[in-house]
């Protein structure tokens, strides 16, 4: 119902009952008839809707089964004590056209309140724009120009133009991601040798430029990142990978998350390995790479393992680090747990599986290793040692030392930068 708010004070609601079918005019002429001359003069509808003292009476109502209901709705401009005599004279209506009816008062609204309540949510919604716009205007000035930079340093490379950091013509190791918005935030984090795919079809480009430059995929860590990651094994030669963290987008990092998982990337082929695409690889990630390739390949690991040896050994670490491995007096020789784990390894050969191993040297379960890292979040009740036909990676160190699991034995060592001292780790080469 459409009220006029120009002269309204208050507003009384009534509710309409009557025993058959009533139309809106039978309402209204039931309500100016039955209150004629009830009021006296001073109160009389017709001359206070005349003065404007009271508005156009409003009717919904509405007939089923032989009966209607409806709505009565009266702006007043009238003091309060005028006001309530008014709609109480409403409920002495005891019939609507031929009909029985009834009408009782729901409510008088003072409309000043529900405009004052009005006019505070509405303040409330311009200050926040205000206090808004207040510190946009506050923003550091050389943040503004290092984001405006940044935009404009990226570059379109390539017969695709892909969007790319300014560095990616001349690096000689590229970090693909999925989009625009992932080359802009590694370009805010300081990394300027990105280059995005700019969806699941991965271009000629990109399958190029992996044939030439030391790959590194950076996807996100959503469904939408494993499809890429799949076909660009099956298109181009991808050495390293990473993602972002599960539930997360490249795009959305910060600047320590960015380090961190570059700083944890995985070989391709034990990411291959791992996850078991063996057979949705590309041929080129199984040949050997081009002469110049494998000479960057082999200069950008050097340099990486310079780069993560930032600390010297002390005594003490290293005749830890010695005890952990098997006393040699002109050949190797292996405690009975060791010779167990030897065995154990030979017979996981070429089965992509784990054994879960209790203290009494029994095998707890045997899983695919793939699922070993979740396997291992979630069940290590009576575990000892995990024993497996895989890549040993820094995140399964990880979680043996949270969940004080003493010894790891896998096929071989995979990228890690950091072993834990409460784990005692053994690859096939150790243990042969």
């Amino acid at each position: 119902m459409n009220i006029d708010p120009s002269t309204t004070k208050y507003l009384v609601k009534a509710r309409l009952q009557a025993d058959g079918i009533v139309e809106k005019p039978d309402v209204v002429g039931a309500i100016f008839g039955q209150t004629e001359g009830l009021l006296g003069d001073e109160l009389d509808l017709r001359d206070l809707q005349k003065s404007g003292r009271i508005g156009r009476i409003e009717v919904e109502v509405g007939s089923k089964q032989g009966k209607s209901e409806g709505e009565v709705l009266i702006p007043s401009s009238l003091d309060q004590v005028e006001t309530v005599i008014l709609a109480s004279a409403l409920e002495t209506i005891d019939r609507v056209g031929p009909c029985k009816a009834k009408i009782n008062v729901e409510s008088i609204e003072d409309v000043r309140i529900t405009k004052r309540a009005k006019i505070i949510d509405r303040a409330r919604e311009l200050l926040a724009d205000l206090v808004k716009q207040s510190k946009n205007t506050g923003i550091d000035l050389t943040e503004s120009v290092r984001q405006s930079v940044q935009s404009e340093e990226v570059i379109y490379f390539g017969k695709d133009r892909l969007p790319a950091g300014p560095n990616v013509p001349e690096s000689d190791a590229v970090i693909i991601v999925e989009g625009r918005s992932d080359v802009l935030n590694l370009l805010r984090a300081g990394i300027k040798n990105a280059i995005a795919v700019e969806g699941t079809n991965i271009p000629k480009t990109i399958s190029d430029l992996s044939r030439e430059r030391i790959i590194t995929a950076f996807v996100d860590g959503d469904r939408g990142g494993e499809l890429i990651l799949r076909e660009l094994f099956q298109v181009a030669e991808v050495d390293f990978v990473t993602r972002a963290p599960r539930g997360q987008e490249v795009e959305e990092l910060t600047q320590k998350q960015i380090t961190k998982c570059l700083r944890n990337k995985i070989p391709g082929e034990q990411f291959i390995e791992m996850y078991g695409l063996g057979g949705e690889a590309a041929q080129s990630n199984n040949v050997g790479h081009s002469t110049e390739k494998t000479e960057r390949l082999e200069k950008f690991e050097k340099m990486e393992r310079v780069e993560k040896t930032d600390r010297v050994e002390t005594g003490a670490e290293r005749e830890e680090h010695e005890e952990k491995r098997p006393p040699q007096h002109g050949g190797k020789r292996f405690s009975p747990a060791q010779q167990k784990y030897k065995t154990m390894l030979s017979e996981l050969s070429s089965s992509l599986n784990a054994r879960l191993v209790n203290n009494k040297g029994a095998v707890v379960k045997e899983v695919p290793s793939k699922e070993l890292v979740n396997v291992l979040k979630d069940d290590t009740k009576d575990v000892a040692a995990v024993v497996f036909d895989g890549v040993i990676t820094q995140r399964i160190l990880d979680l043996a030392a949270e969940k004080k699991i003493a010894t790891v034995v896998g096929t071989k060592m995979g990228n890690v930068t950091k072993q834990p001292a409460s784990v005692e780790i053994w690859t096939k080469e150790d243990l042969s």
